[in-house]
């Protein structure tokens, strides 16, 4: 959680080194999937500066850690993945993974839905397809993503409201 916030701060050497630390912890406790939650928020790091051709390498990582049972880990590495692959110029392999991730995500129980640091909820969900959709100029799929992440933001989510275009967080009225 710290390299979160660090990562948000924009401290990405800090949060690095404090990915680095849980992926450690996490794969010495055996718990495969916080190994693959983590990894894939590592994968963050590259893909929200500047670096999407780091990103693959570890969000495919955190989907082999993951698995293919229908978990929060899973649905977000593969929604990490095809964000890297869709920013590296690699549109085939960033709708396989989008496909993965929308499968995933209809499977998920409603513990794994929930809206916690550890989950996958519907809204982070749509944040993630709505990056990975525009890259590749998939819009009008984009836009449907935007306009369902803004739906299910609450009006204090600064960080949604970043992410999203202009026009969309007008029409929902929230604040740049």
């Amino acid at each position: 959680m710290i390299a979160i916030v660090l990562l948000d701060l924009g401290a990405r050497k800090e949060a690095r080194k404090w990915f680095a630390t849980a992926s450690m912890a996490a794969r010495e406790s055996g718990d495969r999937q916080l190994h693959a939650w983590v990894l894939a928020r590592e994968a963050m790091v590259p893909i929200n500066y500047g670096a999407p051709r780091a990103a693959p390498h570890l969000a495919e990582q955190a989907r082999q850690a993951a698995g293919n049972r229908p978990t929060a880990a899973a649905t977000l590495a593969a929604a990490v993945v095809g964000r890297a692959y869709a920013l590296s110029h690699q549109p085939d392999r960033a709708r396989e993974a989008l496909t993965a991730a929308d499968m995933l995500m209809e499977w998920l129980d409603a513990g794994a839905r929930a809206d916690t640091w550890l989950t996958h909820g519907e809204q982070k969900h749509h944040v993630h397809l709505s990056h990975a959709l525009t890259a590749p100029g998939d819009t009008p799929r984009a836009h449907e993503n935007q306009q369902r992440a803004l739906e299910l933001s609450k009006p204090t989510s600064t960080m949604t409201r970043s992410l999203l275009p202009a026009r969309h967080r007008r029409r929902h009225m929230l604040p740049p």
